[in-house]
């Protein structure tokens, strides 16, 4: 009987309280959703809601529940956003204020 390969992944999670990081040993062709899954993090925080808000990525690139893992990826599971970062960059610019990116005028 042949041994399946197994990986090392993480499965990540992060609120402004409290991170958690679960490393997991899964099979070589382990998807992104199974290994969410065997990380049991979703009794964990149960506010995750992978098929409407939470999006996924592995090392802060976006991907499909689908996907493959490879050995050494990180699983990120990420909170809706509260503000749209170009909304909140328009206001600044309709009220006058300079942003905070770059160097300043001396």
């Amino acid at each position: 009987m042949a041994t399946k390969e197994l990986i090392t992944v993480e499965v990540a999670y992060a609120r402004p309280d409290s991170q958690l990081i679960i490393p997991l040993k899964v099979a070589a062709d382990c998807t992104v959703n199974t290994a969410i899954e065997l990380s049991e993090i979703l009794e964990r925080f149960p506010e995750i809601e992978l098929m409407q808000s939470n999006k996924v990525g592995i090392f802060g690139k976006l991907t499909k529940l689908d996907a493959t893992l490879r050995d050494g990826d990180r699983v990120e599971i990420y909170r809706p956003l509260i503000a749209d970062p170009k909304e909140v960059r328009r206001r600044r610019a309709a009220e006058g204020k300079a942003t905070k990116k770059g160097g300043g005028s001396l």
